[in-house]
């Protein structure tokens, strides 16, 4: 034991502490935590905790309790304290596991896996040590609590734990131990040991696959194991190796499959919702489609009946309330988290090939396996949906999301039958569970869908009247699912038939009398705008009324999803949002709401990213409202910037929060869309002055305040370019700094913008300027290789190639004789991008820059060709460019241009005889 001992006034003030956090209060209750954090600075702060834990058995067990969670919550500090605390610390915390009361006891069994985790156990090997020799105590709670803390150690570090300590791997003892002890007399001890041997499966544990036909035998041994956490825990297990080691299980796949159908019908949810677990796992897993397609037809019809609601859900839900009027609890709204804009380029999609498609609910989106957002099905398809943790209904359907993306149409002929019973059912549950799985199949199931939709669209939209808001909420949301196809303007007809009642009936539940459905309606609509696009203009009138009554309507939480649906309608829209009997609808209430919300309240954020979009929509008709709020963004950037330099001073402080400055800052970038030139006046007569403000940001240490900055040096370049160049020299030293041909994740969608805006800046410089001429060759040399390399993201190859054609564009004679490095990387980074404005330019520069260096593409023909008949309607100019240098090459040299051609694929010959005669 180590011979510290404590300060008796240092003692008295840390338990006094603790025994005033047990006070209720609010304001007590910062006081103390802000106290508490201040022990922290105490050198031998730990050992304190841990001698009240250990060593003061007269102090009540919730006393000396509290002192263990705090012990826990401090672990770290085991490694910046002197060798004595230290050490009395992790004796102290050893002796309370084995000798105090259950309460104590659990304390300090939290407290070793904490301080395991800290220090690793390779540097506490004595501890592993004790806990394997607890294992087999005569004590049956000590063994179990001993057993509890590897179960957690195991779970929360397995690869920690995985290692070699002093010659021996700790492992190849302890998992033969495990396997054992998985057919001990007590439940609690076999469910600890089968789930310690599973949590070394994803890590490819060596000691443990030394022993994978014995881990796989117990597995088989214990699945009919009579107490559900150990079958829980097998369940777990198979579905852990299914993922890592699926040719373990393959043999066994027919005896495996049967028990897991078995067990995601058990009684007992848990059990059930990990045996879910696998059919969502096996469905990912694409390699595992052929050993998954014969079980189809039993296991969809199961994953079916789990997405009825359970009992606890509905009590939790307690969904039958007209609650519209109940104020939310500030629990219920979760933490959002605003991520700033990013300027990225459409790609054409009939031409996109060669890629994983990924189908909409209705048309493709293609799914690049560089993009940034991971498809991450539960957080994001299924959260809307259903508010609660995720649980068994919740797996259910992603896993039909996922098997109808597998397997499309099969999917629906196995459940077309007992999908109609449920959606026809006279009871509520069936159907509301029916309608989900309509919407979870939305995706994958479409083409075999849409002939049914002329039926189920109706039986939606009429669902919308159905009594049980449960019901209410999952149509708005399978409808949501669907809204791209009833947004087709396919013919009058079909607009009027299912895109109106559609809308509709989502308005209507926009303003339901019951919250969780105004929060599906809201979201739902927010979808049905998107994909609907102009077409909503006709309706922009009572839409917009809608939307606005909601405002005096809506609770805290739906309010939130409001501003989201007020900015999606704007940008889908756009500048028919200009008319002014729609600007004095809207913009009163969101007016109001600003006026309501100081700087610092986080609804500012969502509200001000509405804005944004509103700004960039109103264009010219937003003049009125724009004084004040350009004048307070600024005034959010200083005292952001301001906050930030004082923690930088003191960096105890808490970091600001970043998004208060981003949000700000991307609604200037809307403000300068949509307003152009009549900024002029609100800089002048705004201090501090806003592009001093912005030099500071394209500085900031946080990667995505640099990145609304360089969005919005390229927006003012595009609305109001002479205010911008004065303070240009400043600006291009940073942008040119940013450009990385590798930049680390975080830093990925920065570095886009600036490769983006140096575009932009170019571009109204003008031919050959003299000012900017001096940062061409240093932009080059940053962009080519951004576009030559290899790991770069494709969203970066396309903002660096789209910048290098435009600086081509204004200064072809510097940038011609680079035309050989990188003209086939510059073709194959923007022959599938949809035509645009931004397009144009920027083939514009690569013709410039073949103008003045013919040579430079010789190498790079096909691709250069391919580039040019990708293009649908090439601008006049454009397209005069491209007959100019196509005739140019042929006239040059017939023959050689003849039996170049030759060797190109027949479609491009063939476009290119038929559009440019060559």
């Amino acid at each position: 034991m180590s011979t510290w001992t404590p300060q008796p006034a240092g003692l008295q003030e840390i338990l006094q502490t603790i025994r005033d956090s047990t006070d209720t209060q609010g304001n007590v209750q910062r006081a103390i935590t802000h106290k508490l954090n201040t022990f922290t600075r105490v050198p031998d702060y730990i050992a304190y905790l841990a001698y009240i834990l250990t060593a003061l058995p007269q102090e009540e067990d919730q006393i000396r309790t509290i002192a263990g969670y705090l012990l826990k919550n401090n672990a770290r500090l085991l490694l910046s304290v002197s060798p004595e605390v230290a050490e009395y610390a992790k004796s102290a915390v050893l002796q309370a596991f084995v000798s105090s009361p259950p309460l104590i006891r659990n304390a300090a069994g939290h407290d070793i896996v904490a301080f395991l985790g800290a220090l690793e156990p390779r540097n506490w090997p004595d501890c592993l040590q004790q806990l394997v020799n607890m294992l087999d105590s005569p004590d049956p709670a000590l063994q179990e609590a001993a057993f509890s803390v590897f179960e957690k150690a195991c779970e929360d570090f397995p690869r920690k734990m995985d290692v070699e300590i002093n010659g021996t791997r700790p492992l190849d003892y302890m998992i033969p131990k495990f396997l054992v002890l998985s057919e001990h007399p007590m439940p609690k001890m076999r469910s600890h040991a089968v789930a310690c041997l599973s949590y070394f499966v994803p890590i490819n544990s060596q000691s443990l696959f030394a022993h994978i036909d014995a881990f796989i035998a117990c597995l088989f041994k214990r699945a009919s194991d009579e107490d559900p956490s150990v079958r829980r825990h097998v369940c777990q297990a198979l579905v852990l190796l299914l993922a890592a080691r699926p040719e373990k299980l393959m043999p066994e796949m027919s005896n495996v499959a049967e028990y897991m159908l078995y067990s995601t019908k058990d009684k007992n949810e848990s059990v059930a919702l990990e045996a879910c677990e696998f059919w969502l796992t096996f469905a990912e897993d694409p390699d595992l489609a052929a050993f998954l397609h014969p079980l189809l037809g039993r296991v969809a019809p199961v994953l079916l009946d789990c997405m009825i609601y359970g009992e606890d859900d509905l009590l939790w839900l307690d969904g039958d309330t007209e609650d519209t009027n109940v104020p939310d609890k500030e629990t219920d709204i979760k933490p959002r988290h605003y991520g700033g804009k990013t300027h990225g380029l459409d790609r054409d999609q009939a031409q996109a090939n060669g890629q994983e498609r990924k189908r909409g609910a209705y048309g493709e989106e293609t799914l690049d396996d560089e993009d940034e957002d991971d498809y991450d099905l539960d957080d994001d398809d299924f959260a809307d949906e259903m508010s609660t943790e995720w649980n068994l209904r919740k797996c259910a359907a992603a896993a039909l999301d996922v098997l109808a993306v597998r397997f499309g149409p099969e999917l629906l002929n196995v459940l077309l039958g007992p999908l109609k019973n449920k959606l026809w059912s006279a009871e509520w549950l069936e159907r509301e569970s029916g309608i989900l799985a309509l919407g979870a199949m939305a995706e994958g199931c479409i083409d075999a869908i849409e002939p049914h939709l002329t039926t189920l669209v109706p039986y939606l939209i009429n669902t919308l009247n159905d009594p049980k808001p449960l019901v209410r909420s999952i149509a708005c949301w399978t409808l949501g699912r669907y809204a791209s196809w009833c947004t087709q303007p396919i013919s009058e007809q079909h607009k009027n038939t299912y895109f109106v009642p559609t809308m509709e009936g989502l308005l209507r539940m926009v303003l339901d009398d019951n919250k969780r459905v105004q929060e599906a309606g809201c979201s739902a609509f927010a979808t049905l705008e998107e994909d609907a696009g102009p077409e909503l203009v006709p309706y922009l009138e009572p839409v917009l009324r809608n939307l606005v009554f909601a405002f005096e309507k809506y609770q805290h939480k739906n309010t939130l999803i409001l501003y989201d649906a007020v900015g999606t309608l704007a940008d889908a829209v756009g500048r028919a949002l200009q008319n002014p009997a729609y600007v004095e609808i809207l913009m009163p209430p969101l007016t109001s709401r600003w006026a309501k919300l100081s700087d610092n309240d986080d609804d500012l954020i969502p509200l001000l990213e509405c804005i944004a979009s509103v700004t960039i929509a109103m264009g010219p008709a937003f003049s009125p409202y724009a004084l004040p709020v350009f004048q307070r963004c600024v005034n959010i950037i200083h005292q952001s910037l301001l906050m930030y330099q004082a923690y930088q001073q003191s960096p105890e402080l808490d970091e600001p929060d970043k998004s208060f400055l981003v949000v700000s800052l991307d609604l200037l970038s809307g403000l300068a869309q949509g307003m152009g030139m009549h900024l002029e006046t609100l800089i002048g007569q705004t201090s501090p002055n806003l592009l001093q403000l912005l030099t500071v940001c394209l500085k900031h240490p946080q990667a995505p305040v640099r990145q609304s900055a360089y969005a919005l040096v390229g927006d003012l370049a595009m609305g109001c370019f002479q205010l911008l160049r004065p303070h240009l020299p400043a600006i291009m030293a940073e942008l040119i700094e940013q450009l990385d041909p590798e930049p680390k994740v975080e830093f990925i969608s920065a570095c886009n913008n600036a490769a983006w805006s140096v575009g932009e800046v170019a571009l109204r410089y003008g031919r050959d300027d003299l000012e900017f001429q001096q940062w061409v060759n240093p932009l080059i040399a940053r962009l080519i290789p951004i576009l030559l390399h290899p790991k770069a993201p494709r969203s970066l190859h396309e903002n660096a190639a789209v910048s290098i054609g435009r600086i081509g564009l204004m200064h072809p004679s510097i940038v011609a004789p680079h035309l050989p490095e990188f003209a086939q990387a510059w073709c194959l980074a923007l022959y599938e991008i949809r035509d645009n404005e931004e397009k144009d330019s920027a083939f514009r520069g690569l013709c410039t820059l073949v103008q003045t260096n013919p040579a430079g593409i010789a190498k790079s023909l096909l691709w250069f060709c391919n580039a040019i008949i990708r293009w649908h309607q090439p601008s006049a100019e454009l397209n005069s460019m491209f007959q100019q240098l196509l005739s140019g090459f042929k006239h040059h040299d017939e023959a050689g241009w003849a039996a170049q051609v030759s060797s190109f694929p027949p479609v491009i010959q063939e476009r290119l005889a038929t559009r440019y005669g060559v």
